[in-house]
């Protein structure tokens, strides 16, 4: 029988590991002293394989700008090697530890309002190629560094016989002078954070007289200007719901920013699944672009699975959620591209962020839901007699929207002013939301 250790025996070995434990800390402070500081910046809810994960605390209500000011304060702070666009002065920084260390111009990036306005957001560099030729554009991009689905950072483009571009030439991504791209391109690393932005998203100084607070019988809703922020209405609008269509207007953001929207989609018979009006068959083929008419006019849920299946539907969702974070949906999840699965959660305020950045960013998935678009660039949309759904279409300053969240533009001392209204956690989106839209109006346009 071995013999039990003793007090004595406990001590002794507590002591030999404490001075192991001792030495082992100097070594590793002898050996790590002049590496780099390592950060890690967490994100909720970070999608599997997105590799940096990024988390900057609470938002102040409703201030989408602030994402980017605290997301950058918080780089600096954490000396942070990263990327800055500002697409209002047109100049990019690259940030070392924390401090700035290149700065140049930026050319063109794409035009606002347009099917390929270089979207804000916070990104990281994907993958970097020396020289990239476009499928989309049919144009190479020297030191090309993807940052989301199509868009890069890259230097002066040309054809295949060498002759360059107009210098207007933009199909969405940051263009720099071949040099200066060259010099960002050795600067930084695949995973660099990329954080783009512009003054559109910041507030601007109109000022509302009204000051009524609305509340309707409803768990969570909200209304706010999507220009200056100013709440009209809330309640609980940080508490997570279902969101079930309002879902599609994250696929059309993926399937627009990811996919060339001249590619032909075949409709698999995994997408003929449960839909408001069904159009499409097994082996029908549309273009992107048609497909985002059905899907945004009458709920498409074949058009949703058709886009996403087409692309690869378990990336498709991961990017959705990847879109989310970089814009500061930091309390959203999805889990399928229709809104069909009750895992598709997101706050109001979370879809106060999405509404403003397709407002700012691609609103010409709103001027389809109102059928406002302009169709001359990709042409008939392919679907002869489409139906619009959405709740409040007959609303006169209706500008665009899912059920569930709407937007209206509306005339206000001589300025018009986006205005979202999203209800959550009801089977009555449309009386809750008309009776917001209602008083609210009743408010400002008296």
């Amino acid at each position: 029988m071995e013999e039990q250790p003793g007090p004595k025996k406990f001590k002794v070995l507590s002591m030999i590991l404490f001075i192991f434990l001792i030495l082992a800390i100097a070594a590793i402070v002898f050996l790590y002293k002049n590496q780099p500081i390592h950060y890690t910046i967490k994100l909720p809810f970070t999608p599997e394989g997105f590799d940096i994960e990024f988390s900057y605390g609470e938002q102040k209500s409703l201030a989408n700008h602030d994402f980017f000011v605290k997301v950058k304060d918080q780089f600096i702070t954490e000396k942070a090697d990263f990327i800055e666009a500002d697409l209002s002065k047109m100049i990019l920084r690259v940030y070392k530890s924390g401090e700035m260390n290149y700065e140049v111009p930026i050319l063109t990036k794409g035009r606002g309002g347009s099917w390929w306005e270089t979207p804000a957001g916070l990104y990281k560099i994907n993958t970097k190629t020396d020289n990239h030729f476009s499928s989309i554009g049919h144009v190479w991009m020297p030191w090309a560094m993807q940052f989301q689905g199509n868009f890069f950072i890259h230097g002066e483009t040309y054809y295949d016989d060498g002759t360059p571009t107009s210098s207007q030439y933009s199909g969405g991504c940051i263009r720099l002078k071949t040099e200066y791209a060259e010099k960002v391109y050795d600067l930084v690393n695949i995973g660099t954070p990329l954080l783009v932005f512009e003054e559109s998203f910041n507030s601007d100084d109109f000022v509302y007289n009204n000051k009524k607070k609305f509340e309707i019988d409803s768990p969570s809703y909200l209304v706010a200007d999507l220009k200056n922020n100013h709440i009209f209405a809330q309640e609980s609008s940080t508490q997570a719901f279902k969101i079930g269509s309002i879902t599609k207007l994250m696929t059309a953001l993926i399937a627009t920013e990811y996919i060339n929207l001249d590619k032909y989609a075949t409709t698999p018979k995994t997408a003929i699944i449960e839909t408001e009006k069904p159009r499409l068959f097994e082996g029908s083929q549309y273009t992107i672009y048609q497909l985002l008419f059905p899907l945004l006019l009458e709920n498409s849920n074949e058009a949703a699975e058709t886009i996403a299946r087409n692309y690869g539907r378990d990336l498709f969702i991961k990017q959705m959620n990847a879109k989310a974070k970089s814009i500061g949906m930091s309390h959203s999840v999805f889990t399928d591209p229709t809104g069909l699965s009750p895992e598709n959660v997101s706050t109001a305020e979370d879809l106060f962020m999405l509404s403003k950045y397709i407002y700012n960013n691609r609103s010409f998935i709103f001027d389809i839901t109102s059928e406002n678009v302009n169709t001359r660039i990709y042409g008939f949309n392919g679907f002869p007699d489409l139906e619009n759904f959405n709740e409040f279409k007959e609303n006169e300053y209706f500008y665009g929207g899912q059920k569930g969240l709407t937007v209206l533009k509306v005339p206000v001392e001589n300025n018009f002013r986006p205005i979202t209204f999203i209800t959550l956690g009801t089977a009555s989106t449309t009386e809750s939301g008309q009776v917001l839209i209602d008083n609210v109006l009743k408010d400002i346009l008296k």
